[in-house]
């Protein structure tokens, strides 16, 4: 089921669609049928990319846990009861 991206001649929306069972598409702004399938372009995903990509997530991560540990202490000393 591919998505194609088009664009509608009518009222020059453009927009994403998935195509199943070779359906007829229409435009989700104005519901015409005059629809120009535009050239899309695959995405492309190096193993630059995705190293990048988990490297900025361990640091989120990294952090979040940081400010948990920070929440969880402030926690526990203002409601300490000794």
């Amino acid at each position: 089921m591919p998505i194609y991206e088009y664009a509608c001649r009518s009222c020059e929306c453009a927009f994403e669609l998935l195509i199943r069972n070779e359906l007829t598409p229409t435009c989700p702004s104005c519901e015409g049928q005059d629809l120009e399938r535009m050239l899309s372009l695959p995405r492309v995903h190096s193993e630059g990319r995705k190293a990048r990509s988990l490297s900025a997530a361990r640091q989120r991560d990294t952090k979040l846990g940081q400010e948990r540990v920070r929440t969880q202490r402030e926690y526990e000393l203002a409601h300490d009861d000794h």
